[in-house]
């Protein structure tokens, strides 16, 4: 299958166990070990706010290609159904887009770019540009 045949939501579905999974190596990698510890710390990578805050840094930057924003529209723009309480409309949205991406990546088994998203995420941390 390939990622112009799946809606945005089926997208974003699979970015995030996509993203999940490049988190809870890179930090298992780090030496955490214990459960509560890797939660904490992938909520910072794997929150609608985050997620929405790297994509706005990484658009700015005008890492993604075409196609990307592409996929990032499509899922930004797909029919969420229920957005979470405590999360603002347009930042679910946003992650979503983001997720989608990912998404997109991995059904096209790029997994380079994948990682050069991550690797460009953990850039952005290390100079000081992403606060999470």
């Amino acid at each position: 299958m390939r990622a112009s045949e799946c809606s945005g939501r089926t997208l974003a579905f699979l970015g995030d166990a996509a993203w999940s999974l490049v988190v809870r190596t890179y930090l298992v990698e780090k030496g955490y070990g214990r459960g509560n510890d890797l939660q904490k710390h992938s909520v910072r990578y794997v929150s609608a706010k985050a997620q929405a805050e790297l994509y706005d840094l990484l658009h700015e930057a005008s890492f993604f290609t075409e196609e990307e924003e592409d996929w990032y529209r499509k899922g930004r723009n797909a029919n969420a159904g229920t957005v979470p309480k405590n999360t603002p409309v347009n930042i679910y949205r946003k992650s979503t887009g983001f997720e989608a991406v990912l998404g997109a990546l991995s059904l096209e088994n790029n997994w380079n770019r994948i990682g050069t998203i991550w690797d460009k995420v953990i850039t952005l941390k290390e100079e000081g540009l992403w606060h999470n």
